[in-house]
């Protein structure tokens, strides 16, 4: 079983950094690719950035690909997104995902599992 809790969100100035975690309670953290997914209000849940199981393989949205960095330590069962420089428009619930494959976490059709969600405010 695999429960994923979030952790990390806030407010922020524009061009701050936020660092949210996304901690596992289940015993196959490690089977799972990982994915951050984002919601704003009133549009779709979109993907931001995966890494496949060993931590070996990321993947990035374009809007986020040299200002966020995901990552993973398996022996703690937790996945990290690094965010910096933020914009306004990146306000949104952050979430946290896994699925069987680097592939399937960009798209929400192939998660498996998702964490309850983290609000992120970025300020103007």
């Amino acid at each position: 079983q695999v429960q994923l809790v979030e952790s990390g969100g806030g407010l922020v100035q524009a061009g701050g950094s936020l660092r949210l975690s996304c901690a596992n309670s289940g015993r196959t953290f490690s089977s799972y690719a990982m994915g951050w997914f984002r919601q704003a209000p009133g549009k779709e849940r979109e993907f931001v950035a995966a890494i496949s199981w060993g931590g070996g393989s990321t993947n990035y949205a374009d809007s986020v690909k040299g200002r966020f960095t995901i990552s993973r330590d398996n022996a703690k069962n937790t996945v990290y997104l690094q965010m910096n420089n933020l914009k306004p428009e990146e306000t949104a619930v952050y979430y946290c995902a896994a699925g069987t494959t680097i592939v399937v976490v960009t798209t929400t059709g192939g998660i498996r599992y998702w964490g309850q969600g983290t609000q992120v405010t970025v300020s103007s």
